[in-house]
């Protein structure tokens, strides 16, 4: 009995090496202009996003290293530069805090990220984005289905820079065994504890919101 217990394991934990074998562990993301939309307040005097505004976006999920700070990842019709590298797609919503769209360094949002990949495997995480270019910002995986369902790790998100378009690129990385989560949480944002968000929820639905008076 103990034998045939033994070897059941040993049969499930090689699956789920295996599964794990053909889960990409780094991919580039290109977020589409045309698909950004925000609530029409909170607003900066210069028009900018400030804090509490709410916003969804999509992009493209591209093979990493196919994008750098100013790459073109995106059409201007919002079709993808490379469509034969495309891997899925990526979906953002959240809000903007602290100093929102007009902020310099650390935290600017609070999202909840979904990649939705050709094949069908998802990887959901969420937490802090930070609007520091090439620096590395770790996001707690909330959920995945696939080659990713037994994966126990977190992302790390590098913002690349913004198009010509204003839209952001990045780069993920699924952090492997042994990793450091301290080195990857800003200092610059000791308040913010990104292993403290992985069930960030606030329930405030998302999207264009209408301010304007009831008539």
């Amino acid at each position: 009995m103990l034998k045939s217990v033994l070897a059941t394991s040993a049969l499930v934990l090689s699956l789920v090496t295996m599964a794990q074998a053909d889960a990409l562990m780094a991919f580039d993301v290109a977020e589409d202009h045309t698909r950004i939309f925000m609530a029409d307040a909170p607003l900066h005097e210069n028009g900018m996003p400030a804090h509490g505004n709410a916003f969804v976006s999509q992009g493209y999920i591209y093979p990493a290293g196919t994008l750098e700070a100013e790459t073109t990842g995106v059409l201007a019709d919002g079709s993808p530069a490379f469509p034969d590298l495309v891997l899925g797609t990526w979906t953002c919503d959240g809000y903007f805090v602290g100093e929102g769209a007009n902020a310099t360094t650390g935290v600017w949002v609070i999202s909840r990220q979904v990649f939705a990949f050709n094949d069908g495997d998802t990887i959901i995480t969420q937490g802090t984005e930070i609007v520091d270019a090439g620096v590395e910002n770790l996001r707690p995986i909330s959920g995945s289905t696939g080659d990713y369902g037994d994966i126990d790790s977190d992302v790390v998100q590098t913002l690349l820079g913004f198009n010509e378009h204003m839209a952001i690129n990045a780069t993920f990385r699924i952090a492997g065994e042994g990793y450091d989560r301290a080195s990857l949480v800003p200092s610059r944002t000791p308040s913010i504890n990104n292993a403290s968000l992985d069930e960030w929820d606030s329930g405030v639905p998302i999207g264009w919101v209408d301010h304007s008076p009831a008539s």
